[in-house]
């Protein structure tokens, strides 16, 4: 296992038809990684996008470099759990992040996740919903879930796993724990998507956008 200080994550980011929310999410696991110094890479993985999301994360890949932001696109939409085999083909972390692009978390919960990964040597840290209350919420299946899983761990599970879509997230914990691997739990809060009832603060949105808008209009 590499040393403390060697760990890199690799995100898992699959798209399909998010053109808008891809810059802000982009940004935000960039400004995150790079506040945590932890070493990371992004892997956008566009199902055929018919809006331009594969256009908008060619423009991410010059802002950001390619050594930090992977494009493997596919030609069609072929689902999630085959999204991930596929960005995880050429992911070279020995951690990897599986997560949305719909905003639906914040990507500042990720270097907790690999705070708790250390502290129990856990195989998958998980996001567990809460209220702001500290109630906890049902399971949704339409709630994608943000997950951490050691690389080998996730290659062993996308073995198992045949289900597609929201279930093949269930369909991995269930597994998880059938073969013994050890899940740590993270408590965040889920945002109902950044536009509208955002919990990012709309004014940091608003401002990012525009520079952004104003970037892209210029490279």
């Amino acid at each position: 296992m590499a040393a403390g200080g060697a760990d890199k994550v690799s995100v898992l980011l699959p798209t399909y038809n998010e053109r808008d929310n891809l810059p802000l999410v982009v940004w935000l696991l960039v400004r995150t990684f790079q506040d945590s110094g932890n070493n990371f890479e992004i892997i956008i993985i566009d199902d055929g996008s018919p809006d331009g999301t594969q256009e908008i994360a060619e423009q991410l890949e010059k802002i950001y470099g390619s050594d930090k932001i992977l494009l493997r696109p596919r030609p069609r939409k072929l689902g999630l759990g085959t999204a991930y085999i596929h960005g995880m083909k050429h992911a070279t972390g020995n951690f990897i992040v599986i997560m949305d692009a719909d905003l639906s978390h914040h990507p500042k919960f990720i270097p907790e996740f690999i705070r708790k990964q250390k502290e129990g040597n856990f195989d998958i840290v998980s996001g567990t919903r809460y209220k702001g209350n500290g109630g906890v919420y049902g399971w949704d299946l339409k709630r994608k879930l943000i997950r951490l899983y050691r690389k080998e761990v996730l290659q062993k599970l996308m073995e198992k796993c045949v289900s597609k879509g929201y279930v093949f997230q269930m369909e991995m914990i269930v597994r998880a724990r059938q073969l013994g691997y050890t899940i740590g739990e993270v408590p965040i809060t889920f945002v109902d998507r950044v536009y509208g009832e955002s919990k990012l603060g709309g004014n940091e949105i608003v401002s990012f956008l525009k520079g952004l808008l104003t970037l892209f209009a210029t490279t």
